[in-house]
């Protein structure tokens, strides 16, 4: 070895090694086919762009070196910008890994995007449970108590409704706006602030309602309503109205962290409870209302105690999601105090601003809702008035009956949708706003439009072709063949109704809250004004008052659309949105039609048929639906239960 050491790899070629400056760099740009160029020339400078004059007047600067073999520096170079200076590094061509990162970054916003109408979907399966519920266990409790104890029931709740509005039924929208705005920004100590305001909120108005409703029972009872013995289920509703207000701070809350489960399960089991302890409550007093009419010689004290019993169960059923929702919310506790720990944002509101807010979000939202019950009261004193005028007093009380409780019943199913989508969307699109993610707000407007159609306009058109037998299923009593008729020509009113519901979400969720009741007070002069003419001019009776209501979907649609255009300047898809549901929906009403006349004449079975004519039309339905391109392949797969169809649409060659 003659004294020296050798050293490892002698014999071998090294690696050149040679210095870059950003020189190199802008002549590899400039030299490179467009198809391999990076989506920016490089600096020359920190923070000049080629071409500027500070650009020409720089020398090149020499960059660290970096160690690779051959093969690598063979591969086009990519800028890094780390710690505040321009580094080099070996790397993959940048177009391909664009692409890449498109398809991701595609992947992740429809994913993000179609999570409100998962979350939709889910609110909106338990809405037509529970209303499947209150339908079932009111056939019971109507036999129990009979018509005249349904009337106290009703009229107790009429006063209830109305309180509830004005007290707390706008705190799960205003909660759940709230929360998801500043969720999206990470304030999480904010967040929290919001939730203990909405609970004072809670206990200042659910209190002052449930005393004022406990103390005026006996005024509305006997002066307002006439009806003496409904006090006793407006004072066992009195401490429901409180119960409810922290059940909605605590539902909002919930669904401003964009999931709306607890929501759904709390209603399903509020549900459950209610029907039970209502049925049994009501069997239990009615017994002791008659002995309270042998002991004081009288009569009314047995539906009078019923209906109490039914409204007992309201609150039970209040009480016990109530409860649901304080387990769940003592469950996530310890992950809000961790992240409100961690929370480092320096702006922290102050409860008074906090207190301000609220209040002009819940405000707007009260006089909305206010708006559509003043309709339906105006509804009723111009149809009483109107009606009598003409000589068809006597015929009023039955028609009206049968348009609200059956006619509107049914209309009212299909719109849980439409309700459930507005209740996940508003969260979705404050969190949108709050990140000013304008073309994120514009997807998820397009999708919630998009989405209540396809339910709305097939349910439209089954509840048409298949008014009669489904009247005659549900309904055994009473005259069905008004209801068939204001089914045939008043099904129309799902479409704009869903329509309007979910365009008046959009409007609150892009923060303009005051819009909604703008329009809600226009359509409403306009409704009254429609609604006298078609009574007292053309004298269309009942009919007068579903065409007006149809009339006033339709203006707030188009109000609401005109302002969802102008703020958020979307443009609305049309083909995908309404005419293909549309014409899918024509076949599948033709083959629910036919697919019933003949079962029912082989079969001979009204129940029967219609449950398979119901799935005939479905499938018809969904398989136009995916032929057609209403719904694309991406969005079912975003869908509980979407690879399923997908691979049943693959196997029919749907796609």
């Amino acid at each position: 070895m003659n004294g020296r050491v050798r050293r490892r790899g002698t014999g071998k070629r090294q690696p050149e090694r040679r210095v870059l400056t950003l020189e190199d760099l802008q002549d590899a740009f400039d030299t490179a086919p467009p198809s391999k160029r990076p989506s920016a020339p490089p600096l020359t400078h920190p923070g000049k762009r080629p071409g500027t004059e500070a650009a020409g007047k720089e020398r090149s600067q020499p960059i660290k070196p970096v160690k690779k073999e051959a093969a690598e520096r063979e591969r086009p170079l990519s800028v890094k910008k780390e710690a505040g200076r321009r580094e080099i590094s070996p790397a993959r061509t940048l177009e391909p890994e664009r692409k890449s990162t498109g398809k991701k970054a595609g992947k992740k916003a429809g994913k993000k995007t179609g999570n409100f109408v998962i979350q939709g979907t889910i609110l909106a399966a338990a809405g037509i449970i529970v209303r499947l519920i209150g339908l079932m266990y009111r056939i019971p409790m109507t036999n129990i108590i009979g018509d005249e104890g349904m009337g106290y029931y009703s009229t107790a709740f009429n006063v209830y409704n109305i309180v509830l509005i004005l007290s707390s039924y706008s705190l799960p929208l205003a909660v759940s706006k709230m929360v998801s705005a500043r969720l999206a920004r990470g304030e999480f100590r904010n967040a929290s602030r919001v939730l203990l305001a909405a609970l004072v909120y809670a206990t200042v108005a659910g209190g002052l309602a449930c005393a004022v409703v406990w103390n005026f029972a006996d005024f509305f009872a006997d002066r307002v309503f006439m009806t003496p013995f409904c006090v006793y289920a407006l004072k066992t509703l009195a401490p429901t109205i409180w119960v409810m207000a922290y059940l909605g701070v605590l539902r909002g809350y919930f669904q401003g962290h964009g999931t709306m489960v607890p929501t759904a399960f709390s209603q399903i089991f509020e549900q459950v409870v209610n029907a039970v302890i209502s049925v049994t409550a009501a069997g239990l007093l009615f017994k002791v209302g008659l002995d309270s009419n042998r002991v004081f010689e009288t009569t009314g004290y047995p539906e009078a105690f019923g209906a109490a019993g039914g409204t007992i169960g309201t609150g039970a059923g209040a009480l016990t999601a109530l409860l649901f929702m304080v387990f769940l919310f003592a469950v996530y506790r310890p992950v809000m105090r961790k992240r409100t720990r961690k929370d480092r944002k320096g702006r922290k509101e102050s409860y008074g601003h906090i207190s301000r807010t609220f209040a002009l979000t819940v405000l707007p939202v009260i006089l909305s809702s206010a708006v559509y019950n003043i309709n339906a009261v105006l509804d009723n004193s111009i149809m009483a008035y109107g009606m009598d005028a003409l000589g068809q007093g006597e015929a009023f009380l039955a028609l009206w009956g049968i348009y609200n409780n059956k006619y509107l019943l049914l209309v009212h199913v299909p719109l849980a949708m439409a309700n459930a989508l507005s209740s996940s969307l508003i969260p979705s699109l404050s969190a949108a706003v709050a990140k000013k993610e304008r073309q994120e707000a514009k997807r998820k407007t397009g999708m919630a439009i998009r989405f209540s159609m396809v339910i709305a306009i097939p349910a439209a058109v089954g509840l048409t072709v298949l008014a009669e037998p489904v009247n005659r299923l549900l309904f055994r009593s009473g005259d069905t063949a008004q209801a068939v008729q204001m089914m045939i020509c008043g099904s129309s009113a799902i479409v704009f109704l869903s329509l309007s519901t979910v365009t008046n979400a959009i409007l609150q969720g892009l923060n303009h809250m005051n819009i909604p009741v703008r329009n809600a007070a226009t359509a409403l002069v306009l409704h009254v004004a429609a609604l006298y003419v078609m009574l007292m001019g053309f004298h269309w009776g009942i009919y007068s008052v579903l065409y007006a209501n149809i009339l006033f979907a339709v203006i707030v649609c188009l109000l609401n659309g005109l302002a969802i255009r102008k703020y958020l300047r979307y443009r609305q898809e049309i083909k995908r949105t309404f005419l293909i549901p549309a014409l899918a929906s024509a076949v599948m009403g033709a083959a629910a039609y036919g697919s019933y006349q003949g079962l029912f004449l082989l079969l001979k079975n009204n129940a029967v048929a219609v449950i398979l004519a119901v799935c005939a039309g479905v499938a018809v339905y969904g398989g136009l639906l995916l032929k057609l391109g209403g719904v694309e392949q991406s969005e079912l797969r975003s869908m509980p239960g979407g690879t399923k169809v997908i691979a049943i649409g693959r196997k029919f060659h749907l796609f």
